[in-house]
């Protein structure tokens, strides 16, 4: 009888290649850093905490340790990497050198996140100048989402406590621009906090919504044109208040609790006042209707608010809730945007649900665990985690098209991060040459095409 092989291909393996580059597809984010000048923006930023007589830039190896974060790392370490390819990436420093950079911009405190996130906002506004109408405000409007992230820590770390799912670890409060359905989105804030902080601090959002509006150009930082949308977390007087009075015309979309008084007030709709709400291709969904609330359920709350509430027929086998009625699913939110339609104001709300993609990102970019001990350092470590999901926004903001253009980070490392290459020298000039059959290799070299298209770093 013959014997099996088995249902892959036996090769023998040998060490000693030569010529060979590992995460090829790693050039295109290289590039995109080249061409942002976030390398120059970071360098800059960080040139205080530059040692006399350091070989190695801090803003190259923060930059390293967000490549390596990009690609799939989760540690400090896993910029080893990037040190085994100089071809692409150029001399990396060592592993206690990054250690020590991390320890000394940790123990700096806000001037370091400052400096940080200053640089990342001037590149975040030339990113989008270059972009475009590939720009995420190209519907009249620009959007950020907050919400909470429960980050597992698996030993004791300082402020990792109880969460509310009963687990232990940190509570981050992030913040993404939303790019819409043609896109994905990028970060504007990370904050990180204890795992037992509450999902309703108004302090707390207060500050998440200012550092997210700084990373912004200036144009939207104040305005109709900026709209700011949370879940119910978001929900406070002290936060709804800061929202209306921030230059008076912020725009904002917030979940809201169904509080006694909204639920009183539900009972009391007309059955005509219910509108069918609808879908993003203008459909009309079934068994889902929204109406604005009046009344005294707005006593207390700042002028011009808008308070609207959503009834759907639950799915079969749904558990009701007390704040439900007449065996309806209600949903709340209010919003201080005038003139438009309940029902486009309600799938506008609705949408927030694309911040559970950026959150699904996010941990599969660092933020699956926080893997230093001390808070401050962690803070560090999630502008770090911020800085590659920038990356992995503008990249394909800039140079992808079509349906790669949506992938999200697993999809983009499986596919064109992993491609091998050969590394040719040919006179004075390398050549990395993808391997030929690689379904996406047309998908990377068009992609670097576009990306040496954009104006060269001044």
């Amino acid at each position: 009888m013959k014997k099996r092989s088995g249902f892959y291909p036996r090769v023998r393996v040998e060490g000693g290649g030569r010529g060979v580059v590992g995460q090829a597809g790693g050039v295109l984010l290289v590039e995109t850093v080249r061409r942002t000048e976030l390398d120059q923006a970071i360098s800059r930023a960080l040139s205080p905490w530059r040692r006399p007589r350091a070989v190695h830039d801090p803003g190259k190896i923060l930059l390293d340790v967000a490549l390596a974060v990009a690609l799939g790392g989760d540690c400090l370490a896993d910029v080893g990497m990037l040190r085994a390819e100089p071809a692409l990436f150029g001399p990396v420093a060592s592993d206690p050198t990054v250690s020590r950079l991390i320890d000394a911009l940790a123990s700096a405190g806000p001037k370091a996140l400052e400096a940080i996130r200053a640089a990342r906002a001037a590149v975040r506004e030339r990113v989008w100048k270059l972009a475009g109408e590939r720009a995420p405000d190209t519907g009249g409007r620009l959007i950020v989402d907050l919400d909470g992230v429960l980050v597992i820590a698996h030993s004791d770390k300082e402020d990792a406590a109880a969460t509310w799912k009963k687990t232990f670890g940190h509570h981050p409060l992030m913040g993404f621009v939303d790019h819409g359905l043609g896109g994905s989105g990028e970060p504007v804030v990370g904050l990180l906090r204890p795992g037992n902080a509450g999902s309703n601090t108004a302090a707390d959002h207060i500050n998440a919504a200012q550092l997210a509006l700084a990373q912004l150009p200036k144009p939207y930082r104040r305005g109709r044109r900026t709209l700011i949308r949370c879940d119910s977390g978001g929900g406070t007087h002290e936060f709804v208040n800061w929202l209306s009075q921030r230059g008076r015309w912020l725009s904002y979309s917030v979940g809201m609790t169904i509080t006694d008084a909204i639920h009183h007030a539900v009972l009391h709709v007309p059955p005509t006042a219910w509108t069918l709400a609808i879908e993003p291709d203008d459909g009309i969904r079934d068994g889902a209707w929204v109406a604005e609330l009046t009344g005294d359920c707005l006593k207390g709350w700042p002028k011009g608010m808008r308070l609207i509430v959503r009834k759907e027929r639950p799915h079969p086998g749904a558990q009701l809730r007390f704040t439900d009625a007449d065996g309806m699913r209600l949903t709340c939110f209010a919003t201080n945007t005038p003139g438009e339609k309940i029902a486009q104001l309600e799938l506008r709300h609705r949408q927030r649900a694309r911040a559970e993609d950026r959150i699904r990102a996010a941990r599969a970019t660092g933020l699956t665990n926080l893997p230093l001990h001390d808070a401050a350092q962690n803070q560090i470590w999630l502008e770090i985690v911020q800085i590659a999901l920038d990356l992995l926004a503008w990249m394909p903001m800039l140079a992808l098209t079509g349906d790669v253009r949506v992938w999200e980070p697993r999809r983009l490392r499986l596919r064109l991060f992993s491609t091998a290459a050969q590394l040719v020298t040919t006179g004075r000039r390398r050549i990395l040459r993808l391997a030929a059959h690689w379904p996406w290799t047309d998908a990377i070299t068009d992609a670097l095409t576009r990306l040496e298209a954009l104006p060269n770093p001044g």
